[in-house]
């Protein structure tokens, strides 16, 4: 493994905190944290490292040599790891490769730090979360409250591309998004969006097509020279710090993330969850949807359901 594995001790004080990863913590002392990036090298590894390297006390480790010194006593790990998308890429022409990576650094979590939570970035998400729910069964460690598909991304476009048509600043917009990581399979609920704006009936339906096709607008504009990879680290920066605000006793932590879930009739599913000391402390149901969404929530199950078994089998070759 070429990658870069880099580890964050954080310490949460308001005054050490960024603005930028939105820190709320209270003044009272809270225990030390440890962060630990696997593929901190990597397109998105990168940036993500510099927005945790805003919490003091980072330690750098590289090889496989020294996994086992950079995962042990992690509270998180964010991974990162594995080949981004090319023009012309499909999400599932990477599950060859990226699999191999996550399943190898999963059976590694699973004998250093088995009770960290796992952030898991690399794609296709649909499909390595449940390859790391397996390996974890396999090691006796899985604990369905502390492993996370990070969806924040679709969250961050839902957002922007609402903002933008709704004409209102997008710090003060919020907008779910369910189902999975990948295409189809991702569903803004903007019926749910606030503030609530006029937006019409066919705007939505451009809005839902561009969340969905985002990364793939962004391979395309950078014409083979890279992929979302400074929003994707964004939006895991965002997503890791929910993560230790619901571990430091923070309440109300609610973030969109693909987990094991009982919302629909398929095994893992992205929706709303309330994150506190042991991970998921509550996973939210879907709430009230349009029309347009109950038909994009039932389109969307065949291809999710298709990842998701495709992940659990590779697991168990």
């Amino acid at each position: 493994m070429n990658s870069m594995l880099r580890s964050a001790r954080t310490l949460a004080t308001t005054a050490s905190r960024s603005s930028v990863l939105r820190r709320g913590y209270s003044s009272e002392s809270v225990p030390d944290r440890k962060v630990a990036i696997l593929g901190a090298a990597g397109g998105i590894g990168q940036p993500l490292s510099l927005l945790m390297k805003l919490n003091p006390l980072v330690t750098g480790y590289f090889g496989d040599d020294q996994l086992g010194k950079a995962l042990e006593g992690a509270d998180v790990v964010i991974i990162p790891a594995g080949v981004p998308r090319k023009p012309g890429m499909t999400r599932d022409d990477l599950f060859n490769i990226n699999a191999g990576i996550v399943k190898g650094l999963c059976l590694a979590i699973a004998k250093y730090c088995p009770h960290a939570l796992v952030n898991m970035i690399s794609n296709p998400v649909n499909s390595t979360v449940p390859i790391a729910a397996e390996v974890f069964k396999k090691a006796g460690t899985y604990d369905e409250k502390r492993l996370f598909g990070v969806t924040t991304l679709d969250v961050v476009r839902a957002k922007t591309f609402y903002a933008g048509k709704a004409k209102v600043p997008v710090a003060g917009v919020n907008v779910p998004v369910v189902g999975g990581h990948a295409g189809v399979t991702i569903l803004p609920l903007f019926s749910q969006a606030t503030p609530n704006a006029n937006v019409s009936e066919e705007e939505i339906v451009a809005l839902t097509k561009r969340t969905q096709d985002g990364g793939t607008e962004v391979v395309e504009a950078k014409a083979g020279k890279g992929s979302a990879t400074l929003s994707m680290a964004y939006a895991g920066a965002l997503f890791a710090d929910a993560c230790l605000k619901g571990l430091n006793g923070v309440p109300d932590v609610v973030e969109c993330t693909f987990v094991q879930s009982n919302v629909t009739d398929l095994p893992f599913f992205a929706s709303k969850v309330r994150l506190g000391k042991n991970g998921v402390d509550e996973v939210l149901g879907l709430g009230p949807l349009s029309d347009f969404e109950k038909e994009g929530l039932e389109k969307l199950k065949p291809e999710l359901l298709s990842s998701i078994e495709k992940g659990v089998n590779f697991a168990n070759k």
